[in-house]
């Protein structure tokens, strides 16, 4: 289902409490989404207003990816623009004045549709919906579009539900029924009634209960699959979405994964041996980042996401021929602080390098900082080899031996070691275990300075 506001009738009927479920309301809701299309191939007919709030963002290239976000969940373009805003407006977002200059280039255009750059509130939808007299499609909305689109795996697909419903929970009364209309008191229901609105809250809530129980599942699942390969260096690919990353993964491992131009084509991680000698090595390439990821896609993708937050050393890869590359550096820098992978060790590639005229390497340089770098082309073999050699050597580099004591009222300090590190050795002892640990430099760092602080 696609998720957007749309105006409403006002008196609709809709399935009753003791007449259908869940899956009842979401059906009715989908039929209400389908608008008049000028062809059934094409889409519908947006309109897209790219909202520019930082002063170093270029409104441009901002305009670019919003575009091609509305593209990849299968609409068309009929008239673009882009709007600096200082403040937003608690009503409306971008107020009245653009709402209403905005409304009159969309219907000029032809638009069924208004795309707004920027995460509304159910409010600011509602009213900038009455303003504009068309269906709003918020940046949130969009991203969740594709997402759902890219979803092939059953953690996929959850991830993607989970996301859904808690972007759906708060705009139940936007979605095309007459939310106030009440189920009887009779029938097997308690009460004097509820309104449509509450049951479809009700069911919806238990909808994400139970996705929520599968994931956790799953959760469990994969953190028994990382302790295994707790022995193995582990290197992930992770940036800006398109930057290249799976062009990588499949060109250093022949992964033969999918590689369209299209935002978030990878939802899922997938691993691979980087090592033609032995899997002592893993590399994973792992869902892409985006500027202001909403906040509830964090937790929904939570156990995707955790390969970046658990890996020895993270490659970043960039397109070098972006002009926003420093923004995009920066929006990977953000991503991997909330992850709590601030502090892991970096490689940067700098892909796509065919692309680029000579004077880039000068900015590159200064770019990647204090961090060992590399900049490439996917299609070049002799790069490809060359970046493999160094990856090999960076991963094994970053790997430490340490004779660390554990207490007994310690432990998710063991939990910890068995979970990231290889064991060499280990010794009880009356008040603890000695253990000979082989592992990430910082993660063996950050385990001996715990210990010592527990002791001390």
């Amino acid at each position: 289902m696609k998720f957007h506001s749309k105006p409403i009738d006002e008196h609709v009927e809709v399935p009753l409490a003791d007449e259908g479920q869940l899956e009842d309301l979401t059906t009715h809701w989908d039929a209400k989404q389908q608008r008049p299309r000028t062809t059934s191939e094409d889409g519908n007919a947006c309109y897209v207003l790219s909202v520019v709030r930082r002063r170093r963002s270029l409104p441009q290239a901002q305009l670019a990816e919003i575009i091609g976000l509305v593209e990849a969940q299968g609409d068309r373009i009929v008239g673009r623009e882009s709007q600096r805003l200082a403040e937003a407006d608690p009503r409306t977002f971008i107020g009245r004045g653009v709402a209403t200059r905005v409304a009159a280039a969309a219907e000029a255009c032809g638009a069924d549709m208004l795309v707004v750059d920027a995460e509304l509130t159910p409010s600011q939808t509602r009213n900038l919906e009455d303003l504009v007299g068309l269906p709003i499609c918020d940046r949130e909305a969009v991203i969740l579009n594709v997402f759902e689109q890219h979803a092939t795996t059953p953690r996929a697909r959850i991830q993607v539900e989970i996301a859904h419903l808690q972007y759906l929970r708060p705009r139940i009364r936007g979605i095309g029924l007459n939310m106030d209309q009440q189920a009887g008191g009779i029938m097997g229901s308690k009460g004097a009634g509820e309104t449509a609105s509450e049951l479809f809250a009700r069911r919806l809530d238990g909808r994400l209960a139970e996705l929520q129980r599968r994931l956790a599942r799953l959760k469990v699942s994969d953190r028994a699959q990382r302790t295994r390969r707790s022995d193995c260096a582990r290197l992930v690919l992770v940036g800006y979405t398109n930057a290249g990353k799976t062009s990588l993964m499949n060109a250093l491992t022949s992964a033969g994964l999918s590689v369209r131009d299209r935002p978030f084509e990878t939802l899922d991680t997938t691993s691979r041996s980087l090592s033609r000698y032995g899997g002592d090595i893993l590399i994973s390439d792992t869902v892409g980042f985006i500027r202001d990821l909403p906040d509830r896609l964090y937790a929904s993708f939570e156990t995707t996401l955790a390969e970046a937050a658990e890996a020895s050393l993270l490659v970043v890869v960039l397109d070098a021929s972006d002009p926003e590359i420093e923004r995009h550096l920066e929006s990977t820098q953000e991503v991997l602080g909330r992850l709590g992978a601030g502090d892991t060790p970096r490689f940067v590639v700098f892909n796509k390098l065919d692309e680029c005229d000579e004077a880039a390497s000068e900015r590159l340089r200064q770019l990647a900082g204090d961090a060992p770098f590399a900049a490439i082309s996917t299609h070049d073999p002799t790069d490809i080899e060359h970046l493999r050699t160094r990856l090999l050597e960076a991963s094994r580099a970053e790997h430490t031996t340490r004779e660390v004591f554990v207490p007994y009222a310690s432990p998710e300090l063991t939990e910890r070691i068995y979970a990231r590190c290889r064991v060499l050795r280990s010794a009880a002892a009356p008040t603890g275990t000695q253990f000979v640990i082989q592992g990430p430099a910082h993660v063996v760092a950050e385990i001996a300075r715990k210990t010592r602080r527990r002791q001390g």
